[in-house]
């Protein structure tokens, strides 16, 4: 996208740009450094508690919101931890400290010194004795139309979505909270984290349609994974026997609010291990990366209320399906009548277990039903959250399967598990 030129700029912008020359001829450097914040605004507001005064801080942040009476005014200053009033006087800053303040705009990033007080009306406040310019903002910011609406802008400009809700940035730090305590759960069981390589040759460990690049010094096509599987598995070959990765994946295909062309997953492989233990290494990673963001395990989503203390319901595919549409299948057809008709009535934790082998080319068959493997999904809301299985480590077996695979990729089906000749030798 280019930038708009000047006589193009809608009034608001072309201000700012007379405001940014107007400080440059002043000799202000509307981009400076060197401001050194001593507090988050959550510290600045905990320094005061519930006294009326408290001691100076320096505080930096997004200028979001201000309001001029007479000579004096009031502003909220944003960071990454919360909000926090401002109030500037002309008797404290002097004329010209008051003019540069009062030209202020919403957006602008500055740092203030001052001492914390409450208002008559109780808020926390910080009196301005000085301040620094930082970065001058040229674009208003969306909250003067009350908040970021446009879902479009939301995702494609996610910087301006995390300025304008609040929320949005709670869902990120949520996110970073959950996987500090998987990671904890998993490294205080003894796993190990690995990285394993994103470029591949094979694009193997699941069914999906893999993204196509070209090494240029080795003159040799690759694929970005889809899966981080097979990497892992190889390292349990060569003696770790507990490992982990949490690495984004890239798949080839549509998008939805259930798919997305990249992600992230944590994958996980215990030696000695089979399903039933993975359920419940799966249950305690839900509680862990509950606890961890602070949320309980008993909650509401969009309304619906959830319950995530273990243990979870555990049923098969083939009595689910017969339950919700009368219709006993096999194979390809269960698994497909399980997506289309079934998953999504399914809303409380579930693991959905014993999947049809012709779905799973790398799961170990039932022994007293071979037609299935021992394999699950966990559903909640309708939604996959985790997939996982008791592992395949017949050789053989596991070459049949992947020359079944291989005989329906190339019959057409983009998304069938390619032959991994390196995979069976491990």
């Amino acid at each position: 996208m280019t930038e708009e030129k000047e006589p193009d700029l809608p009034e608001e912008m072309r201000d700012r740009r007379k405001k940014l020359e107007r400080l440059s001829a002043a000799g202000i450097d509307p981009y400076s450094r060197g401001f050194k914040p001593t507090h988050s605004t959550a510290e600045a507001r905990a320094l005061l508690g519930d006294q009326d005064r408290a001691g100076e801080v320096a505080l930096a942040g997004r200028l979001m919101v201000k309001r001029l009476h007479g000579g004096s005014a009031f502003a909220d200053l944003q960071d990454g931890a919360s909000r926090l009033q401002l109030f500037a006087s002309r008797d404290i800053l002097g004329p010209d400290a008051f003019e540069l303040f009062s030209d202020l705009d919403p957006g602008d990033v500055i740092g203030v010194k001052g001492p914390m007080f409450r208002t008559r009306r109780g808020e926390p406040t910080v009196e301005v004795h000085s301040f620094q310019l930082l970065t001058k903002a040229l674009r208003p910011l969306p909250e003067k139309w009350h908040g970021l609406k446009d879902i479009e802008i939301r995702y494609r400009q996610r910087y301006v979505d995390l300025i304008a809700n609040p929320e949005v940035r709670e869902v990120f730090r949520a996110r970073s909270k959950m996987i500090t305590g998987m990671r904890r759960l998993l490294d205080d069981r003894a796993f190990i984290e690995v990285e394993t390589p994103v470029l591949q040759e094979v694009p193997g460990g699941g069914h999906a349609r893999p993204f196509l690049t070209h090494h240029n010094s080795l003159d040799r096509d690759l694929y970005l994974r889809i899966a981080l599987e097979l990497h892992l598995k190889r390292l349990l070959v060569g003696g770790f026997e507990r490992v982990y990765e949490i690495g984004r994946v890239f798949r080839n295909e549509g998008l939805s609010p259930r798919h997305n062309p990249e992600f992230t997953l944590l994958e996980c492989y215990e030696a000695y291990a089979e399903y039933d233990d993975v359920m419940r290494l799966v249950e305690d990673l839900m509680v862990a990366s509950a606890e961890a963001a602070g949320r309980p395990l008993t909650t509401t989503y969009q309304g619906e209320e959830v319950d995530l203390n273990p243990p979870f319901k555990r049923e098969r595919m083939a009595d689910l399906v017969l339950e919700h549409t009368g219709r006993q299948a096999a194979g390809q057809e269960l698994n497909d009548l399980f997506e289309d008709e079934v998953q999504a009535k399914i809303r409380q934790p579930t693991f959905v277990i014993d999947y049809p082998i012709e779905v799973s080319p790398l799961a170990r068959p039932r022994e007293d039903d071979p037609r299935f493997v021992e394999r699950f999904e966990l559903v909640i809301l309708g939604r996959e959250y985790a997939n996982a299985f008791t592992e395949l480590t017949d050789p053989l077996d596991q070459r049949e399967r992947f020359e079944a695979q291989a005989a329906k990729r190339a019959a057409g089906d983009v998304e069938a598990h390619p032959m991994d000749e390196d995979f069976l030798r491990a």
